[in-house]
């Protein structure tokens, strides 16, 4: 057994972190992404600092793809839990966080690529930060470029104009903005009112705390959810740009795109309504799921005369 074999294996201590990846037909992704983990874990790595125990559980939605016998081939340090079926992202990251046992908690994407050193970088912010339930990572494109993925709540003007018809007659008003927190420097750590699901890191007695995910969220919104949830329990949670991971968006939603449009916008629904319809806001109700349902439909018209036209 290889000195890296040794320390991604090690069973006789707590795992630093425990990396939970969902998977669902993703292999060509998945060939770019734990490599950049394993590289994380190479014995030259540890020359930043002292080693980091990890253990990586690969949780598979029913891929037909060839994923799996990859992973057990290619990257047999990675832990291989077979789904009969498509169970979602909630269902399966949950999946994994029941049998995870690191001390911190990750759930990354399949179309991701860690950066060297983002792993060491977001567990000594955590270790310093006690009080933050969950950190994410500076999320880059593919050409390098930022993705916004610290975000505020979804409100009622957000619900209205982002991605909507009335979105594209002002596609530079406040309330998107304010939203995706465009106007913030994201060169800066700062506190953030929910962080993107394809890379997120989560305090262990977080996760005692608040919960694991609502598996009522097939797909989209899981990530709002929790992080609300962690606010109401006095958790924060920090964008820390010092780690960067590359994101390539859709990498599993992109396979079957009007069942994810479709996903996405009951996700909103059901957040809009678990969390905001509650006294005066009831009466905006129509109002709010009339501009989920005209950006769904606008999605899914752009989806269809793309489709024609190629």
């Amino acid at each position: 057994m290889s000195s890296q074999d040794a320390t991604l294996k090690n069973a006789d201590t707590q795992p630093d972190l425990t990396i939970i990846i969902v998977n669902w037909n993703a292999e060509q992704h998945l060939r770019r992404c734990l490599p950049s983990i394993e590289a994380a874990m190479a014995p030259e790595a540890a020359s930043a600092g002292s080693p980091i125990r990890v253990e990586v559980f690969l949780v598979d939605n029913a891929s037909s793809d060839g994923s799996i016998a990859f992973v057990q081939t290619a990257h047999p340090w990675v832990k291989v839990i077979r789904n009969g079926t498509n169970a979602g992202f909630a269902k399966a990251n949950n999946t994994g966080l029941r049998l995870s046992s690191g001390r911190y908690a990750m759930l990354l994407n399949p179309d991701t690529i860690v950066k060297q050193g983002a792993l060491r970088k977001l567990i000594g912010f955590m270790d310093e930060n006690p009080t933050v339930g969950a950190v994410g990572p500076k999320l880059l494109n593919p050409d390098g470029s930022l993705q916004l993925s610290c975000r505020s709540y979804p409100g009622i003007g957000a619900g209205l104009f982002r991605n909507t018809p009335l979105g594209r007659l002002f596609p530079n008003n406040r309330w998107t903005r304010q939203y995706l927190m465009a106007d913030c420097d994201h060169n800066e750590a700062r506190s953030a009112d929910w962080l993107s699901g394809a890379c997120l890191m989560v305090r262990r007695e977080m996760i005692d705390d608040v919960g694991l995910l609502d598996e009522d969220y097939f797909m989209y919104c899981e990530d709002v959810d929790w992080c609300y949830r962690m606010e109401r329990r006095g958790w924060r949670k920090v964008y820390f740009p010092e780690a960067e991971v590359i994101h390539v968006i859709g990498a599993s939603s992109d396979q079957k795109i009007p069942a994810m449009l479709a996903a996405h916008h009951i996700s909103m629904s059901l957040f809009y309504f678990k969390h905001y319809f509650f006294g005066w806001r009831m009466l905006l109700a129509p109002l709010m799921l009339g501009g989920i349902a005209a950006r769904g439909a606008s999605a899914l018209l752009r989806y269809i005369f793309f489709r024609a036209r190629t």
